[in-house]
């Protein structure tokens, strides 16, 4: 696959400029490039979704022109967007045969996309996942798994995947990464898009990296080192991806108690301090995002309850917020935003009371406010009366973070809240962790991506089966012994993985 000089413009902003691309056969390129940066723009151009306003493309060496995504699959492209793409109604079957359904004399062949599905599945590793099995009913990591076993299900020359580890545990990554090679060692052709350079380094060959639309350079992965692929991204050095900000740890804010839900998590205990930020680490299903979900009363409560500043808020959504609650959720496309609505609605929805005076909104002042909201996350954007859905998804996150900044509350649960976000920008959320800490506010940050909880933590905790396993200093982890915990369901540490028999420090660990 060759593109030349691909320009694309939406109105007076100009996505892609003489934009150049190549991918062999048996290679994984790595398409690199800061949110904005024209990736996804580029990307839908080749798998058809949009067109080009003018450029070239070469695919298996013909002229390549898709008029639209049906047309670039039977052309041998696949694509997986960083966004799930898929019918929530529809079984796991359906929605990996959709659109290349089997048949046979004019019927569906159900037994034969059944076997094509499990065999998808199988290659992904989860071939216990049953094809029947309601699309809505998964969490967000195994849709994606989903997504990748459509692609895989397809007769592709071309597979680009956007971000596909994003929601991903590091069981499944591995597992993902064994199959590329093997498409790539059988002659496929891979575009890969990611924001983790050490995913890059494990699978990638050859890497292009995009700048403001712009080609800005492309050459072995292997011969390039990682701070000269940054400078290449963001046109400027980063001193420190995971910045320290200086923050004192104080009295327990937030206390639950035996927290069960309507299946995860388990007789969850455990204590949240002001100025701590508390990463939770686990697999895929481990009931992560079912716990904060459980504390922010968007699952409903089966038994056990939390006490925030001494208080017990009722079990709703709105009483969490009142009580100084606050979530980012990892689905922010249907959760986490009102994507039809403006910049300005999604960031100041949660606290209108600023802008509030005898029943009417001081709309001058709120916009002010949301200006000053997009200056400090750096979301590129027309204005604060662009609607979300117009912007990047690692925009939209910024927008989403935002949101719940601006509420202003105590306590801030994040799930996945670097999801889909560039090396630069990451810094600069990390950054905002830290100050938040250092004000006093106490933060959960859940999380597939184990470096950043190492290195950003005050305290970890490892879920396993719905329950916490353990809670430790971020100290006394490892990454060994993080995910040896994660599987066996019970503490473990490295250096010789020693079992740890004795009860910790009621505050720093509960064992349940």
């Amino acid at each position: 696959m060759k593109m030349e000089g691909v320009c694309k413009r939406f109105g007076a902003t100009h996505a892609l400029r003489d934009v150049a691309l190549e991918v062999r056969a048996g290679e994984i390129l790595a398409l690199i490039g800061e949110n904005g940066a024209g990736k996804s723009t580029l990307m839908k151009i080749l798998s058809g979704a949009l067109a080009a306003d003018s450029g070239k493309m070469m695919l298996t060496g013909h002229n390549y022109s898709p008029s639209g995504a049906h047309h670039a699959r039977v052309a041998g492209v696949a694509m997986i967007y960083q966004e799930l793409n898929l019918a929530p109604d529809l079984s796991v079957e359906d929605n990996i045969l959709l659109g290349q359904e089997c048949r046979q004399f004019g019927l569906l062949d159900r037994g034969a996309g059944r076997r094509i599905a499990k065999q998808a599945l199988a290659r992904l590793g989860h071939e216990r996942l049953a094809p029947q099995t309601f699309v809505g009913t998964l969490s967000v990591g195994m849709q994606q798994v989903v997504e990748i076993a459509r692609a895989l299900a397809s007769d592709a020359k071309v597979l680009i995947l956007d971000e596909p580890t994003s929601s991903l545990a590091r069981y499944d990554v591995d597992r993902l990464f064994d199959v590329l090679r093997t498409l790539r060692d059988n002659g496929l052709a891979i575009i890969y898009i990611s924001h983790f350079l050490e995913e890059i380094r494990r699978i990638c060959d050859r890497y292009t990296v995009l700048r403001d639309g712009r080609t800005i350079g492309s050459g072995s992965v292997r011969e390039t080192s990682d701070a000269q692929i940054i400078s290449m991204m963001v046109g400027r050095e980063i001193a420190q991806l995971f910045p320290k900000v200086p923050h004192k740890v104080g009295e327990p804010i937030v206390h639950v108690e035996n927290l069960c839900g309507r299946q995860l998590p388990v007789d969850v205990s455990f204590e949240l301090r002001r100025g701590e930020i508390l990463g939770i680490a686990g697999l895929v299903g481990a009931g992560r995002t079912e716990l904060i979900r459980t504390m922010f009363a968007l699952d409903s409560v089966r038994s056990g309850g939390i006490r925030i500043a001494g208080s017990r808020p009722p079990p709703s959504t709105r009483a969490r917020i009142r009580a100084g609650m606050g979530m980012v959720s990892e689905d922010r496309k249907r959760e986490g935003l009102a994507l039809s609505r403006s910049i300005a609605d999604n960031i100041t929805y949660n606290r209108m009371a600023p802008y509030t005076r005898a029943g009417f909104i001081n709309l001058r002042r709120r916009d002010a406010a949301a200006r000053e909201w997009m200056k400090r996350m750096a979301v590129k954007a027309s204005g604060p009366d662009q609607p979300v859905d117009q912007l990047s998804g690692g925009t939209q996150q910024k927008v989403a973070i935002a949101r719940v900044l601006h509420q202003d509350a105590d306590v801030l649960l994040f799930d996945e809240p670097t999801r889909g976000i560039d090396v630069g920008t990451k810094a600069e959320i990390y950054r905002l962790i830290g100050e938040l800490a250092a004000a006093g506010k106490a933060v959960i940050f859940v999380s597939s991506y184990l470096p950043e909880l190492l290195a950003m933590c005050d305290t970890l905790g490892v879920m396993s089966r719905g329950r916490l396993v353990a809670v430790r200093p971020v100290q006394d982890w490892t990454v060994e012994a993080v995910m040896a915990c994660a599987i066996t369901n019970d503490a473990i540490e490295t250096d010789t993985l020693e079992i740890r028999k004795t009860s910790p420090p009621p505050l720093k660990e509960t064992t349940t």
